[in-house]
């Protein structure tokens, strides 16, 4: 429904956004994910209307939008602070597209406070609601008239990370129960493949990978989006009857194309264990969930991850083995 072509943006003289094609469909949810100042939030607002083109063009259905103001566009905004109107209550924000459409359907208020988990807060003020709450608002603010697509720009990013996760899983529920088509702009990879059908990657103010959360995770274009992924160390491998083999051992990898590739490693790729590799632990830090460690090998110094309740102290020897899961493969060697 949503086709942007050969699309550019500058902010006089510096580009910020450079040849962007892409593509949203009916009922889609692409995520545009990519570092602070790629060109993600400048890219939406183009498609919003809030930026000129310099170049290319946004349609949608077939009809051009050059011209074609903000409020006539029939979409959805939701920013990074909510933008509520502090002197209305829950239900007078929510209510406020409806009105601007001449719709007073009062029952969709109720429908979308209990939709975003906010059931009975319709006289409470915005000024008395945390962030995750007011978020929420925007959210419900935002469905309220059925817009043709939503435009989240940084939703969550001003949330704590214990919340910010919790509200992705209801986020991606809510736009999946309306049948949203959206946009999500976003740095936070965890949020994206969370939340969308499909994650274009931005950096540089163009679009370098587009593709399925599995199919980017595993896959990555370059180096550059291999380690804004999490890959930390990049080496040589070789995958043969899917079996993949590095200098850390070998591990089923079905999913990888045959032949000799490079390999991208997260720190759980390589997890204390009965492995081949040897190595001291020169450093340890505890996460939520396990710990995390710097290990000396012959080789090479590597991050590697351990259980909590058997984790080594720095000096200890460990042995190390390969878990798939923190493999990402991005080309093969020439």
């Amino acid at each position: 429904m949503l086709r942007v072509e050969g699309v550019g943006v500058r902010y006089g003289t510096v580009p910020a956004v450079s040849d962007v094609d892409i593509e949203v469909a009916d009922g889609e949810v692409v995520a545009l994910l990519g570092p602070s100042g790629c060109g993600k939030s400048t890219l939406l607002r183009a498609v919003a209307g809030l930026e000129p083109l310099a170049s290319g063009a946004i349609a949608w259905n077939g009809g051009d939008l050059a011209g074609v103001p903000v409020h006539k566009r029939g979409f959805g905004l939701v920013f990074q602070d909510g933008q509520l109107f502090p002197h209305r209550d829950v239900a007078a924000n929510i209510a406020f597209g409806l009105r601007m459409r001449g719709d007073s359907a009062p029952g969709r208020v109720d429908d979308l406070l209990d939709l975003v988990g906010l059931a009975g807060y319709n006289n409470r003020r915005v000024t008395e609601l945390s962030g995750g709450e007011q978020q929420r608002v925007a959210l419900a603010r935002a469905l309220a008239p059925r817009p043709r697509l939503l435009l989240l720009d940084e939703p969550l990013s001003a949330l704590d990370r214990v919340l910010r996760e919790q509200l992705a899983i209801d986020l991606a529920r809510v736009l999946r129960t309306e049948r949203s088509t959206a946009i999500v702009v976003t740095h936070d990879h965890d949020e994206a493949f969370t939340l969308a059908d499909r994650v274009a990657v931005m950096r540089s103010g163009r679009i370098v990978q587009t593709g399925r959360p599995d199919e980017v995770w595993r896959l990555p274009a370059d180096d550059d989006t291999a380690r804004f992924l999490g890959c930390g160390l990049i080496i040589d491998g070789t995958v043969r009857d899917g079996a993949l083999t590095c200098e850390f051992g070998t591990v089923t990898l079905p999913w990888a194309p045959a032949g000799d590739v490079r390999l991208g490693l997260r720190p759980t790729a390589l997890r204390v264990g009965d492995g081949p590799t040897e190595g001291t632990v020169a450093a340890r830090v505890h996460r939520r969930d396990h710990v995390r460690l710097v290990v000396d090998t012959p080789r090479r110094t590597v991050d590697a991850v351990a259980a909590i309740a058997d984790a080594p102290d720095v000096g200890d020897p460990v042995r190390l083995v390969l878990d798939p899961d923190g493999l990402a493969v991005l080309s093969r060697r020439d």
